[in-house]
């Protein structure tokens, strides 16, 4: 393949394995299979929308980067940066406002969400609002060829599109890209409790928690009530995490003709997930602490991704008459 590439990750939370195997590996390996120009970054700016404590969105932010790095991203073949740090987005974004109908905001999913929650938008801000324009403004950006998205992110590709199309057509000229999503994960990553995982849920189980901590997450997962003999389901959350995770199939077998207790199974599962994540964890760690390294690395990126974005900007002010 042969394509620009373009995901944003917000700074929010702690990374967990549903950001791993449902954004981050799908994102590298996809990357590593590209001969194109590859973009990451750090969607901070997006971030602001829930986030209001400086320090912790500081903090989340190396964190991302950090976690990116550890698991194999490569700053000499991805241009890796903040979004905050990319000032031509914020211009292209006030631009392409003009293109974007109201009505199309009012369709969005994370707003229609809370108006149907809350009955009324009272407690939208803007930047909810007109998230998906910002969005968009990141893709144009950069002429982005493909979104590896998830499911719940396809709208907001379909947007996009509808925005630069709508660029496009005024001035009967192809100066935006119309990106295509790609769509990573079909199913949401299991949480400890069956549900999605996500931060919101508590069902997370963290990249970099200590072991015990993960071990005592993993051993509160929800199971009934059946002996150690009885004969178990593979449509439990405990037998699919251990899926998930590649316990070996004799365990697995075992486990469902009723050789294994749950008990003895969630340690099989604690023991298989950290150990899995120690290599990561202890990379995770020097990385981490070199906060200076990232910042070197991340405004490499940006350097780069400026140079991109100010051409996109010219090419549609000059368009414009600006």
């Amino acid at each position: 393949m042969n394509k620009t590439l373009l995901t944003g990750v917000k700074p929010t939370g702690n990374p967990h394995i549903g950001n791993l195997f449902g954004a981050i590996l799908p994102m590298i390996n996809l990357i590593n299979q590209n001969d194109g120009q590859s973009f990451v970054f750090i969607a901070n700016i997006h971030a602001l929308n829930g986030v209001k404590d400086a320090e912790f969105l500081r903090d989340k932010t190396y964190e991302v980067a950090a976690t990116f790095l550890t698991f194999g991203l490569d700053p000499t073949k991805t241009i890796f940066y903040r979004q905050s740090d990319i000032s031509e987005i914020f211009e292209i974004t006030s631009l392409i406002m003009n293109f974007t109908p109201k009505g199309l905001m009012n369709r969005a999913h994370a707003y229609k969400a809370i108006l149907e929650r809350d009955g009324n938008d009272d407690n939208v801000n803007m930047g909810l609002y007109t998230y998906p324009v910002l969005m968009t403004a990141d893709i144009l950006a950069m002429n982005a060829d493909i979104v590896p998205v998830g499911l719940d992110q396809k709208q907001h590709i379909e947007i996009a599109r509808d925005i630069a199309n709508a660029f496009n057509s005024v001035y009967k000229k192809d100066i935006l890209k119309l990106p295509e999503e790609f769509i990573q994960y079909q199913d949401s990553i299991l949480g400890l409790d069956g549900r999605k995982m996500s931060k919101s849920y508590g069902n997370t189980i963290e990249l970099f928690a200590s072991e015990e901590d993960t071990r005592k997450k993993i051993m509160k997962i929800p199971t009934d009530s059946l002996l150690p003999a009885d004969k178990k389901t593979d449509d439990s959350t405990l037998y699919k995490l251990m899926k998930m995770f590649k316990v070996e199939d004799d365990y697995l077998q075992n486990y469902l003709a009723g050789g294994i207790g749950y008990g003895d199974a969630k340690k099989k599962l604690a023991e298989t997930v950290n150990t899995y994540l120690l290599p990561y964890r202890e990379k995770y760690k020097i990385l981490i602490s070199d906060k200076a390294k990232i910042d070197e690395i991340l405004n490499t990126g940006a350097v780069e991704a400026r140079k991109i974005a100010s051409s996109t900007l010219y090419n549609m002010k000059k368009t414009l008459g600006l």
